[in-house]
């Protein structure tokens, strides 16, 4: 409520019992008045009685006059002091809005400034584990107008390590920062520029890396990859395209080596993840440690969502995701393709291309997109790798059914899965006389870069906002 009321509500308002008290103060006056007039005339100390009543009336003219003005003073002075209102010795709202509109406060620009511009910035920096470390580091930062929006704690065997969200100053460069940081306590400071995805708080991300990885174990990899910031993962399986053991697995807890962390795969193989700028700390590896036994208690998997696509000639085609329970169709659609189809694909004369399909089909390495004719017969094969800090496309169409826009369809699907992971481009290795290939990464309409080297070529798209590619087989789709 406010402390302001209108005119009409300040008015005293008119109560009909003073006019009944007024009236019978006026019939007492006259039955008085009556009574006097008659002992005057009939007593002998009339005259003694008329000064008195004379002194009488005085008096109470006089005590009638004070106390009216008395109840007038009253009535217009300032109201008492109530909660949540102003005192008498304090200004009302509207004069002090008045006297600082005036005068300025001090310190303050007597002209309005517009909204500083600020920049996100992640910051991790180690302070020693004792009492009011922290605190001094906040001071530090507070003292350079910077804001914290988040703060994560990672203890060490002889510290700990603080990790910041932080809202600062345009102005201010991360030298400065870090700079500023070391005065305060801070040692190895990291600094790396952050972005709004960067504002989810921590257990918010972890939840929805968990819940991502619990429906596709393709996630893995990706969640691994945003839950440990900037690294580089090497999914490497226990035995190799040639039949040979890629060397000892890491053991079931896992292995931390500072910026080297080695993950047991529960297919045998091992997740190693480096990331050389930044010494990982018990806390990360204890929360990747538990995404990927998440994923070993949750066996494979795979969304078997599926879209009914019509070719131009009237064809009805499926495509749907695909993993390791594909082998067996996988196979034959290898067994009817030509040498050529198979050259283009691995780059070259191939004598047993089978042995490629089991590492493609895992999930643990990518993820697979299948087209299936009505009868069931699989046709395309295409691939969406994750090779370290790099993602790596590649396509298979069997020979009968090349030609018809089905390798475009698949390559288009493959890069809107790449962008929602976040990947910053996709790359092609084929032929150079592969021309469907070619045609196909052109037709996305992104930015290309082409290199030749001894006629392998490698095209890579930089992926950015872009409309879908037309011309591709779909007048009509559905799901299923």
């Amino acid at each position: 409520m406010t402390d302001v009321t209108s005119s009409k509500s300040t008015r005293r308002p008119h109560h009909w019992r003073h006019d009944l008290i007024e009236l019978a103060a006026l019939f007492t006056a006259v039955v008085v008045a009556d009574t006097i007039a008659k002992t005057i005339a009939k007593g002998p100390d009339g005259p003694y009685l008329l000064v008195f009543s004379a002194i009488a009336l005085a008096a109470t003219a006089a005590f009638h006059t004070w106390w009216a003005r008395r109840r007038g003073h009253a009535d217009h002075a300032p109201p008492a002091a109530h909660t949540g209102g102003h005192s008498a010795a304090s200004p009302s709202p509207s004069a002090g809005s008045a006297a600082s509109a005036e005068r300025p406060a001090e310190g303050e620009e007597t002209e309005s400034e517009g909204p500083v511009e600020t920049t996100l910035w992640r910051m991790r920096t180690t302070v020693a584990d004792t009492p009011g470390s922290l605190a001094a580091l906040c001071t530090t930062l507070a003292g350079l107008r910077v804001d914290i929006l988040t703060l994560q704690t990672h203890p060490l065997a002889d510290g700990t390590v603080d990790e910041f969200l932080l809202r600062a100053p345009a102005d201010l460069s991360a030298q400065d920062l870090a700079r500023e940081t070391a005065v305060a306590g801070g040692r190895n400071t990291w600094t790396e520029r952050a972005d709004a995805h960067d504002l989810v708080d921590t257990p918010t991300r972890v939840l929805g890396l968990a819940t991502r990885t619990a429906l596709d174990a393709a996630e893995l990899p990706l969640a691994l990859r945003q839950l440990l910031g900037r690294c580089t993962l090497h999914s490497v399986p226990a035995v190799s395209l040639t039949g040979r053991p890629t060397g000892e697995p890491a053991p079931v807890e896992g292995v931390l080596e500072e910026t080297v962390m080695r993950l047991r795969d529960p297919d045998g193989g091992t997740h190693i993840v480096e990331r050389p700028y930044l010494p990982f700390t018990p806390t990360e590896f204890a929360r990747a440690r538990a995404l990927v036994e998440l994923d070993a208690r949750l066996g494979p998997r795979v969304p078997r969502s599926q879209d009914v696509l019509t070719l131009p000639e009237g064809n009805e085609i499926t495509v749907r995701r695909a993993d390791q329970r594909d082998l067996r169709a996988a196979r034959a659609m290898h067994d009817r393709c030509s040498a050529r189809t198979l050259g283009l694909r691995y780059h070259g004369p191939v004598g047993d291309a089978d042995r490629y399909l089991d590492h493609l089909l895992s999930p643990r390495f990518g993820r697979t997109l299948a087209v299936q004719t009505t009868s069931g017969r699989l046709v395309a094969l295409g691939h969406l790798l994750w090779d370290g800090d790099e993602t790596e496309v590649a396509l298979m169409v069997e020979d009968d059914w090349q030609r018809r826009g089905i390798g475009a369809e698949l390559l288009g699907r493959l890069v809107a899965m790449a962008e929602e992971a976040g990947c910053a481009s996709v790359y092609a290795v084929t032929q150079s006389s592969n021309t469907g290939m070619v045609a196909a990464m052109r037709a996305l309409n992104l930015p290309l870069d082409y290199q030749i080297e001894e006629g392998t070529l490698v095209i890579t798209a930089r992926l950015a906002p872009a409309p879908r590619p037309t011309g591709r087989p779909r007048q009509e789709q559905r799901n299923r």
